[in-house]
């Protein structure tokens, strides 16, 4: 399934230009607030209508101004997942989960009820009221009904963004199961890079109502040239590796990259699993020689592919860690000092405290 976008709209003074391509799976849409996510969204939702442009999903065409098609909302098979999971209070949980059911039509009604049950673990919720839900419980009611109206797209709109980092961790694995399991597209609007990193198989930057960058999340991310754009301090990499071993003494799981061995608190997963995992460019550090008798477990050997300035004081660096590309952030005074220049053979240094807990989780599609 491949959601295609080229189009152009006006909301009041705010202009939206953007054109991108999913690829299956999982797309994010990331960007500040006011960049235009929601606003892509309700497009393809059909909630609004473009100036001019075209919107399809496979071979169906939702939006096509030059030819005068606009398929409402209904009849494009579009499920939406919204921040507040919008349950109704006075209907239980099953009674919400088949509300779904409701607007589609008997023959156009594939996903089983049992499933969706069993994947999103909702036995448990079936006959409660969501007065009595958790906020994540609210969540997974919500995508639940969504399933249940059998779509070809699923539109996720910030379905995280109230919850906690403890209800988000609890979510999390659930959407990841959704994104390999349920063969559903989704478009997926966050402002956590977090998020992206662990969920979306590509990414679409979003600034100003036009695309910034459009492609696989762990090419877009490496970019030095998207670093501004990606928000203060989140500029990083992302690794593709598979967990090697746990260590239940220390606390720690070891994974393997072609960067090499990292060292990461103790992550919930079997021996094997691929995953994903952010790097941040603030939390690596750089030495022109092999360091000794330091407390950080991670020190992966490469060479600097790129520098761009970053402010009057900073300096990005783009390191080849083995064919993992490692961002890092340093000071002007360190990189004149350090002679760091392209080709320079350098150590890339990461503590294991420093890994951002939630943007780890199984890469899309396994691996």
């Amino acid at each position: 399934m491949t959601l295609s976008v080229d189009i152009e709209a006006r909301f009041g003074d705010f202009q939206l230009t953007t054109a991108f391509q999913s690829g299956g799976g999982l797309t994010a849409l990331f960007g500040p607030s006011g960049s235009g996510k929601t606003s892509v969204m309700e497009l393809v939702g059909g909630v609004r209508r473009p100036l001019k442009g075209r919107i399809t999903l496979d071979d169906r065409v939702l939006v096509d101004t030059t030819r005068g098609i606009f398929l409402a909302p209904h009849r494009r098979r579009i499920g939406w997942v919204f921040q507040e999971g919008r349950l109704f209070p006075h209907l239980t949980g099953r009674q919400n989960l088949l509300y779904g059911q409701w607007f589609t039509p008997r023959r156009e009604r594939h996903e089983n009820f049992e499933r969706v049950v069993d994947l999103l673990g909702l036995a448990h919720l079936l006959d409660r009221r969501p007065s009595g839900f958790s906020g994540g419980e609210r969540s997974r009611v919500g995508i639940g009904r969504a399933l249940l109206t059998s779509p070809r797209l699923l539109l996720m709109d910030e379905p995280l963004a109230a919850l906690d980092d403890v209800r988000k961790s609890e979510i999390l694995p659930y959407i990841e199961r959704l994104r390999d399991q349920m063969g559903v597209e989704i478009l997926y609007v966050t402002h956590s890079i977090a998020e992206v990193v662990r969920l979306a198989g590509r990414v679409v930057l979003l600034s100003g109502g036009k695309v910034t960058a459009s492609g696989p999340t762990q090419e877009v991310l490496a970019s030095l040239d998207l670093a501004a754009s990606l928000g203060e301090g989140e500029a990083g990499a992302v690794l593709d590796a598979h967990v090697e071993a746990h260590d239940p003494v220390y606390g720690l799981s070891q994974l393997r990259a072609r960067a090499g061995s990292i060292h990461i608190g103790a992550l919930d997963l079997p021996v094997g699993t691929h995953v994903h995992l952010r790097v941040r460019a603030r939390d690596v550090l750089i030495a022109t020689e092999r360091p000794n008798s330091v407390s950080a477990l991670n020190v992966f050997s490469g060479r600097i592919l790129k520098l761009a300035p970053n402010g009057a004081a900073s300096v990005d660096l783009a390191v080849d860690c083995s064919g993992d590309i490692l961002l890092a952030s340093v000071t002007r005074r360190s990189a004149h000092e350090l002679g760091l220049e392209p080709g320079r053979p350098v150590y890339a240094i990461v503590k294991s405290v420093s890994f951002d807990r939630l943007g780890v989780g199984t890469a899309p599609n396994g691996g």
